[in-house]
Parts: structure tokens; C-alpha cells; sequence
């Protein structure tokens, strides 16, 4: 089996002059998961290279197993500093397409054509397409063979309005993933805030937060199998 994960490789949080990126947790946790199912991994982002971590994620309060378990791994921070291009991969070399959260992706992956016309080749070849937290922003613009967006009518989650209420970024991200996702159609579902929710619709696999990596993780392994 083999899986793509796509990072973000934007860093500026909005024109605040913070840096963001991707989440640590969102990305070490589903890694791992696949990893250790006997997946292979492939990492990609807009501009190749190293991705930008969202600083904030590296702090203390959300270290996990994982994200220690990286930290001591120079294999995969080497593979890390090294993603391909997303323009150069192709729907027929993967099983399944998985992208980590973080505000980054709310700017760029979000917008990316690269990035949608591969969402919309995975979900018509009959492929997984696994989001979590922000990353569901991925979704917004794909379109389903007849057209529609690719959410509409489908359960979704993604990072509610009152998780960024909390993190004090109502007014800096340019939508929200909540409202978005509901726009488009979708059966918006939450449960309380930072509690853990996967919710899987057919192909598509999202998770409300950072928590909820894991569970999607686990999600994407068990629709591979």
C-alpha cells in the first residue's frame, strides 16, 4: 500500500507576521500510523523541500508520542526536508492521498490547482482522501463528476467555529472551515471542542481537530485494508 501526504508550504499566519505552517501532531500521529501498518509513505508539498511547522505546534502543552517519537527520528525529518513537488504526482502511483492540517493549508493548498485536480483524480479512480483539523479547506473547491462540490451531501468535520474562537483566530483566518464546508453542501457534524471525531463518507475522511488525528489515521488504514 502506498499513501501521499500532502503538506503546506505556506508560513505567514494571515499578514499578522506570524509564522504558521502544518501541525506537528497531524502529521507525526497518521505518519506513524501508517508507518507502523506497513504503508509506504511519500511526502509532497507545493514547493518541495522542507514545509514550514507551525512554531506554535512544537511547544510543550502539544508534545505527544508521536511528535517525541519524531523528534528523535532523523529518518523521517530527513524525509521531512525533502518533499516532492505536488505537481509531479500522480493518482495512479497511490492507494490513498492523506493531507495534516495546520492554518497553512487555509491559503495555499486550498487554492492549489495541483491539489484539487489530484483530490478530484483520487475520488474518481475510487481512492481514499483523508483530511484533518484545517486541512479539510482541501476539499472546498474539488468538484465531483457531475459537477458539484465534492462535500455536498457528504457528513464532514473539519476545525469548528468555536475551536478557532478559542485559539483567537476568527479574525485573522480568511474563512472559516465550518462554515465553509456547510456552504458547500456538506453535513457539517462536531463534537465538543478538542474532543476526538473522524467521520467517514464513502472516500472521503476528515477530522475535527488535532486530536482527531489519530482516529483518522486509523480510518484510512482500515479503508485501505
Amino acid at each position: 500500500m502506498k499513501v501521499l501526504i500532502v503538506l503546506t508550504s505556506r508560513d505567514q499566519l494571515g499578514d499578522t507576521g506570524k509564522k504558521t505552517g502544518f501541525w506537528l501532531e497531524e502529521f507525526a500521529s497518521p505518519y506513524y500510523h501508517l508507518k507502523d501498518a506497513g504503508v509506504h509513505v511519500t511526502l509532497a508539498s507545493p514547493r518541495g523541500g522542507q514545509p514550514p511547522l507551525d512554531p506554535k505546534s512544537h511547544e510543550p502543552d502539544f508534545q505527544t508520542d508521536d511528535t517525541r517519537r519524531f523528534d528523535n527520528d532523523q529518518a523521517a525529518q530527513d524525509e521531512l526536508a525533502n518533499t516532492a513537488k505536488l505537481a509531479e504526482m500522480k493518482v495512479e502511483d497511490f492507494d490513498a492521498v492523506f493531507y495534516p492540517g495546520g492554518h497553512g493549508p487555509l491559503w495555499d493548498l486550498h487554492n492549489d490547482n495541483d491539489s484539487i485536480a489530484l483530490i478530484e483524480e483520487f475520488i474518481a479512480a475510487g481512492k481514499p482522501v483523508a483530511t484533518v483539523c484545517h486541512a479539510p479547506a482541501v476539499l472546498l473547491k474539488a468538484k465531483d463528476r457531475n459537477g458539484d462540490p465534492l462535500v455536498k451531501g457528504k457528513k464532514v468535520t473539519g476545525f469548528s467555529n468555536s475551536e478557532e474562537a478559542a485559539v483567537g483566530l476568527t479574525d485573522v483566518v480568511p474563512y472559516l472551515v465550518e462554515d465553509q464546508l456547510i456552504a458547500m453542501g456538506g453535513a457539517y457534524q462536531k463534537v465538543e471542542d478538542w474532543n476526538s471525531l473522524a467521520v467517514v463518507d464513502g472516500l472521503i475522511i476528515t477530522g475535527q481537530n488535532p486530536g482527531s488525528s489519530a482516529a483518522v489515521a486509523e480510518a484510512l488504514v482500515k479503508a485501505l485494508n
